[in-house]
């Protein structure tokens, strides 16, 4: 792959993690134990995330998530907890993909991929929350169901197709920080205080 297929591939796992990183780490790991994505000198440690271990753990915590994402406010509640694990799974995801230089490309590549996380994060718990106050059950259901299909076929696509990973990766962040945008203000809309009226003059 080319330098900008790496950066195109690791913008699109980093965005990705945030919104299911527990998948976007099991498919790293057979991504790397396969060899498809060889691991930096550099980086050696983060070989970690191909051990079957690793790999089983984030599979379970997968399925856990796909369940826990499906229940009305407890997917908010789960994405609370991730506010912190999703970001740094993304800057970890992003250095096990470039393959920077020197020092100060890997801190590059650590920030941009947390920033991108916590974007998409921020995007999703954001959205997710405006779901959550329908009275209806389905919406999440829907809305869960369709973060899990663009997932996995998101992170198969830039993986296979590394191509277009940097065309994924503009999607993503645009659809991110639209999500951010329309979720403040349907949230405003929804449970903003209305200005007091100025009490009718006698």
């Amino acid at each position: 792959m080319s330098i900008v297929e790496i950066l195109g591939v690791a913008a699109s796992v980093s965005l990705l993690a945030g919104w299911r990183l527990y998948l976007c780490v099991l498919a790293t790991g057979i991504a790397m134990r396969t060899g498809y994505v060889p691991l930096p000198t550099h980086l050696a440690s983060l070989a970690v995330l191909a051990n079957p271990w690793v790999m089983g753990v984030a599979g379970v915590a997968a399925v856990a998530e796909f369940f826990a994402d499906k229940v009305a406010w407890l997917d908010s509640l789960w994405d609370s907890v991730h506010t912190v694990i999703r970001p740094l799974g993304g800057a970890l995801l992003a250095l096990a993909i470039v393959n920077p230089q020197d020092p100060a490309m890997q801190v590059i590549a650590f920030l941009l991929g947390g920033g991108g996380a916590l974007l998409a994060h921020g995007g999703k718990a954001g959205a997710r929350a405006v779901v959550n106050a329908s009275p209806e059950p389905f919406s999440n259901i829907l809305v869960s169901s369709a973060e899990d299909v663009a997932s996995a076929g998101l992170l198969a696509l830039a993986y296979t197709h590394p191509a277009v990973a940097t065309g994924i990766a503009a999607v993503l962040l645009a659809l991110a920080v639209s999500l951010l945008i329309v979720a403040r203000r349907i949230w405003k809309r929804l449970f903003g205080t209305r200005e007091a009226r100025p009490p009718p003059s006698s």
